[in-house]
Formats: structure tokens, C-alpha cells, sequence
């Protein structure tokens, strides 16, 4: 004999045979006993199910009576008198609701098993035909009642069950129709709008899921008084952070893959790391085209495994000139888009993304940093002081400036000495990148093929001429589809122009040699820029005395000599010159920065009037020094600081090697 319960009462003989049980009283009694197959229901119980509060005064004997009438209806022997009670002999899956409530059991304890558990659960709720008990009529049964109520909970309990590994599965979207009915029928029901939630994200309808949850959160303050609790405020934290909806792995970061190998830089890898493990703030700063972004991602992936919260990398290039919203930046790194959905509705961008990531353990990289360096400043400061677990790793061509902030300089790749050999060729960084790139439009120059020596040479030329800048490097392998090595090193003399062929989905300052220092150019002050073009009349750099009479012009442009030292510095921190020496340092610059240097001086009209300045410079330096330098106490001479002309430092300085004079 099969009974079902969750719906209209429906009995079937062990033929098939469907047995009518007329009269709510009848219905009752069998409900009660089937509810319990195989079990000994006392009296009471029944008559409590049958009478609730009202039983006749005879209710004995009227449950007998029943009893009487309901086993001439049933199979023979099904209903068996006991001393204590009555049992129903059917086995516990013959009784529909006895069989969903273990379906329901089975289907929650498999927690590893998901699609299992599916199954299970999507069994269990296929034996609902209607309301639990719909057509039983006891009105007066509050057993009967809160038997209807707890087989209607495990109803929803199940529902929500089966939605939850439904979308643990990937097939939220399927099920955001009957959720959604689900929750307009119980909304305080919390564990459905968090399963709702889950499914309108992983169906791409974020500002929806936010949207569930205002309302959930609007009918638990008007129906209960109450606030959303700790689990569905948890879902709504984890909608915010951008986690719904998205595979795991691609949760932990939005690192794009790179389609290049990494060449050259793994001992900053492993500087950068260790920076990172004891700061938490790290800067990368150098030169443009130094391959800043590329170290920082790369170092970046390193971490991935010891980061529970992954690396995210924000790009703030996009950003103009007055910096933009950098926090609105992040939140798009982050995949918090719908943040402004949520939460207080005055709440600042920063506000929002503190809130949402106080707790993570993450590494944020800010990229490209430079434009945007006060607000970028700014930004870092106060995330890092109130998100404790977070650490950041910028790049900028200059340092954020902040207590606490450690510095990696990029330098460039290490090039072959001038006379190196074919080996020490072949090995170095730049000229493996060079070879690198190169393979990829010339299969007879790749890393793998046979190179001559000569070539090779011609190879070192072109990187050192072109200071190992990584982006410099590339874009003379791009040209060599269509122009030999040769013909390359020839015409690296006018590299602005010939250096043109950048990526077509790179930034726009990184598809040409020129936009690359333009960039930085344009960052610079009326001031700044002076100094620099006037520094390139210096062919092996300056020292601060030098540079003081040759770029300073007596308030002319606004530079003055006194301001020539704060001037020099800021360059420096801004990746143009490099401060080499001791307590004497020279301020020199890349080639490329220099040529690039000189076109600005010469665009200025200026060009003349420098050479003529720095020729004075050296003319008098040189005037002072000879009557020392042709004396036999020369090598004394030039050990003591103090007697010294300014401007000429421990090591005979580039201003007078046209006297022959060495210290050797």
C-alpha cells in the first residue's frame, strides 16, 4: 500500500488500486497513523489528532469506531490493534512524507557531493503534489496544524537546500524564477534570500541580488524589528566584494595572462617579494618603458598561494590629470562595480571600498602611479591604516612619499661589456630580450638558433645604445621584420623615429619610443623641464656646481641658482637623471632621456645659448685646473677636496678629459 500525504490524501492498494477515504475524520486518523508507519500511536494521540480540544465524551469508543470503518477500507491486515494503540504496517518509504523527510536527511549530510546532494533534494521535493495535508479538514486538529507547519518548513528548508548546490554547480540562473516567487511568498525567510542573492549574481544581475537584499532588509525591520543576520549580511559583504557568482580561482585575482616571456628580472622578483613580506607598502619607481608593471605583476604571482584573498591590480593610466576617483578605480579592479548600490547611500567611494575589504587579506597593485601621485598618496594612506591585512604594491616613475613606504629602483637590464664574448653575449638580459622578442618576427634570430658572433656584437650595440630600457628593446625587435640588425644599429641614431612600432592594444604612451618620455615630460614643471634640456649639453653628466652655472640663467625663467639642487633632486625621484657617486654625486641620464633632452633644448631656442654657457663653464674650470694638472704634485692635488675647483670631483670629471689628464 503507497499513501500520500504532501497533497491531497491519496492511497493506493498494493494492485495500484487508488482507496477512497471519505469523511476529514477518517482522513485524520489515517494521516495521524501514516505519519508513523510501522510505529504504535497511543490513543491520545489519535483523539487529540481527530477532537483536538473538543473530544466527545465517549472518545474511546469513538476511536474505535473509526478504527473500525477505516480497516474495512485499507488492504487487509494494514491496521492492527495494540494494546497501547494502533499501528499502520507499511513500510516507512510507502508513506510519501516519511520518504522526503529521509530524502531530505540524506541529501543535507552529503556536504562534499554536491551534485549528489542535487539529486537527492530534487527527488525528495518531486513528491510534493500540493499542501502538506490540503484536504485532511480537522479544523479544530493543532496537531494536525503543526504537523502541516513542520512538513511545510522541511519544504523550504529543502527548496533552499537544492538552490544553494544548484548554484555551487553553476546553474544559479535556473533557478532565479522559483526563488524568487519563493522569497516574495516568505520574505523574512533569510536562507532563501541569500540563495536568491547567490543566483541573481551568478546570472550576472548584481544590482538585482542588492536590490533582494534592501527589501529583505526593510520586511525583517518592519515584520520582526529585526536586522538581517550575521549570514545573510555576510552574502550581501561577499556580493559587494564582487565574490558571487565567479568560479574560485578566478575570484583570487584579475591578473590578465601574459602572452610574452618574463626576461631578465627574477633576482627582482625575489627583491620585490622580500620587500613586500616586511613592508606593506612597496613602490616600484624607475624610468618609462623600464618594465615596471611587468615586474609587479609577475612578482605579484608569485603570491597568489600566499594570499587567501588574491592579488587585484588596479589601473590607474585611464585616470586624468586631477586623479579621477582612484578608489573608483579600485573598485573596479576589484569587481565591486555595484558597490555604489549598496550600503549608505552618502557613503565616499573610499568609505565603500574600506567596508569591503577591511578583513582581506590581499595585495592591491596601483599602476602607473605618476599622474595621479598626490590622490594615489592619499588613497594608499588611508586603506592601508584601516584595511591591516591589505598591502599594496604601486608603480610610479616617482615614490607615493609616504612613512613607511619601501622602494625598489628599476634599473635597466644588465648589458654585455663592450668587448664581451659570444657566451657573455648571449647571456645577458638584454640581449635576451632582444633575441626574445626578435624570435617571434624572425625565426633565424629566436633565443634557440644558431647567431653568429658578429651578429650577436651587433646585437649588444643596439641594447647598449639603446640603455637596456626593456620598452626600448622591444621596439627594436618589432622593427626587425622588415630591416636587418644591421641596418637597425645604423639608424639608432634618430631612434624617435625609428622606434614607432609599439603594440596596438598597449597604452598609448607605450606605442612609441617618444610618447614614452613624453609622458613623463609632460608631467614635469616649467622649471623642471628647463633644467632637464639644459642638462643635455653635458655628455657624461654634471656635477651640482656644474649644473648650477649652466642651468641656472639668473631668475630669467625662474630659474635661479639656488633652486637648481631642489630641482636636480626631484628629477632624480622622478626616474629622468641618476644620482651616481658619493657625497659628490654626478647627475646623468639615460641616452635616450639625453637625445630626447636635446630635441626639447633645441624646440626652446636655447641650444646655443647652453653650449655657450657650459663652454664657459668648462673654460674657466679648466683654467683653474691646468697649472695643477701639468705639476708633478697633480695625483696630490687632485686628493684634496679643499683645493679643488667646484665642480671637479675625486675622479677627473668630463669637463676636463679634453686635457688628456688621467688618474692613472
Amino acid at each position: 500500500m503507497q499513501i500520500g500525504v504532501l497533497g491531497p490524501l491519496e492511497v493506493r492498494a498494493g494492485d495500484g488500486r487508488p482507496v477512497d477515504v471519505p469523511g476529514a475524520r477518517l482522513r485524520g486518523l489515517l494521516a495521524a497513523l501514516a505519519l508513523r508507519p510501522g510505529r504504535v500511536v497511543p490513543r491520545a494521540v489519535l483523539v487529540d489528532w481527530i477532537w483536538g480540544e473538543h473530544p466527545p465524551a465517549d472518545a474511546a469508543n469513538a476511536l474505535q469506531r473509526l478504527v473500525s470503518r477505516l480497516r474495512k477500507l485499507l488492504p487487509g491486515g494494514a491496521l492492527e490493534g495494540l494494546t497501547d494503540g494502533y499501528r499502520l504496517a507499511v513500510e516507512p518509504d510507502a508513506v510519501d512524507a516519511v520518504r522526503f523527510e529521509r530524502l531530505v536527511a540524506a541529501g543535507q549530510a552529503r556536504t562534499e557531493d554536491v551534485s549528489g546532494r542535487v539529486h537527492l533534494l530534487r527527488e525528495a521535493l518531486g513528491l510534493w503534489r500540493g499542501a502538506a495535508l490540503q484536504d485532511v479538514g480537522l479544523a479544530d486538529s493543532a496537531a494536525l496544524d503543526a504537523a502541516v507547519v513542520r512538513l511545510e518548513g522541511l519544504r523550504l528548508t529543502a527548496a533552499e537546500a537544492r538552490a544553494e548546490a544548484d548554484v555551487a554547480l553553476g546553474r544559479g540562473a535556473e533557478v532565479v524564477t522559483e526563488l524568487a516567487d519563493l522569497v516574495a511568498a516568505h520574505p523574512v525567510r533569510e536562507r532563501l534570500v541569500a540563495a536568491l542573492m547567490r543566483a541573481l549574481a551568478a546570472a550576472g544581475r548584481d544590482s538585482e541580488a542588492l536590490q533582494v537584499f534592501q527589501r529583505a532588509r526593510e520586511a525583517l525591520a518592519d515584520t520582526l524589528g529585526a536586522d538581517p543576520s550575521p549570514e545573510l549580511s555576510a552574502v550581501h559583504l561577499a556580493l559587494l566584494r564582487g565574490e558571487l557568482g565567479r568560479r574560485e580561482e578566478d575570484r583570487r585575482t584579475n591578473l590578465r595572462a601574459e602572452l610574452t616571456s618574463f626576461v631578465g628580472r627574477q633576482a627582482d622578483v625575489a627583491a620585490v617579494r622580500g620587500l613586500l613580506a616586511e613592508h606593506r607598502l612597496t613602490t616600484v619607481i624607475g624610468s618609462g618603458g623600464a618594465g615596471k608593471t611587468r615586474l609587479a605583476t609577475e612578482t605579484a604571482r608569485t603570491l597568489l598561494d600566499d594570499l587567501p584573498d588574491g592579488v587585484w591590480l588596479v589601473e590607474l593610466a585611464a585616470l586624468g590629470a586631477d586623479g579621477g576617483e582612484v578608489a573608483q578605480s579600485a573598485l573596479d579592479g576589484l569587481g565591486l562595480r555595484d558597490a555604489l548600490l549598496g550600503g549608505a547611500p552618502n557613503a565616499e567611494l573610499t568609505d565603500r571600498l574600506i567596508a569591503a575589504v577591511r578583513d582581506r587579506e590581499a595585495l592591491l597593485i596601483l599602476d602607473n602611479c605618476e599622474h595621479v601621485i598626490e590622490q594615489a598618496a592619499v588613497f594608499a594612506h588611508r586603506v592601508l591604516g584601516e584595511c591591516r591585512r591589505l598591502r599594496i604594491l604601486a608603480t610610479s616613475r616617482e615614490p607615493l612619499g609616504i612613512t613607511g613606504e619601501a622602494l625598489w629602483p628599476v634599473e635597466p637590464l644588465a648589458l654585455p661589456r663592450g668587448e664581451a664574448g659570444p657566451a657573455e653575449l648571449a647571456s645577458s638580459p638584454a640581449v635576451r630580450l632582444l633575441r626574445d622578442r626578435a624570435g617571434a618576427v624572425r625565426r633565424d634570430l629566436a633565443a634557440g638558433a644558431d647567431t653568429d658572433a658578429r651578429t650577436l656584437a651587433v646585437m649588444g650595440r643596439v641594447c647598449r645604445a639603446l640603455d637596456g630600457m626593456p620598452l626600448a628593446i622591444e621596439l627594436a625587435a618589432a622593427r626587425l621584420r622588415t630591416m636587418t640588425v644591421d641596418q637597425l644599429a645604423h639608424r639608432l641614431d634618430d631612434r624617435f623615429r625609428l622606434l614607432t612600432s609599439g603594440s596596438r592594444t598597449a597604452l598609448p604612451r607605450h606605442k612609441t619610443l617618444r610618447a614614452v618620455v613624453d609622458w613623463s615630460w609632460e608631467l614635469l614643471s616649467g622649471a623642471e623641464r628647463t633644467v632637464l634640456r639644459r642638462l643635455s649639453v653635458f655628455s657624461g653628466g654634471a656635477s651640482l656646481e656644474a649644473a648650477e652655472r649652466v642651468c641656472a640663467d639668473g631668475g630669467g625663467d625662474g630659474v635661479a641658482e639656488g633652486d637648481v639642487l631642489e630641482l636636480l633632486t626631484a628629477l632624480t625621484e622622478k626616474s629622468l637623471l641618476r644620482a651616481e657617486g658619493g657625497a659628490a654625486p654626478r647627475y646623468r641620464m639615460l641616452g635616450t632621456i639625453k637625445e630626447y633632452a636635446s630635441h626639447r633644448l633645441a624646440e626652446a631656442g636655447e641650444a646655443e645659448r647652453t653650449r655657450r654657457a657650459h663652454l664657459g663653464y668648462v673654460v674657466e674650470l679648466t683654467e683653474t685646473a691646468e697649472p695643477h694638472l701639468r705639476r708633478a704634485e697633480q695625483l696630490e692635488w687632485l686628493a684634496a677636496p679643499q683645493a679643488r675647483p667646484p665642480g671637479l670631483g675625486r675622479e677627473v670629471g668630463p669637463e676636463v678629459e679634453g686635457l688628456g689628464i688621467r688618474r692613472e
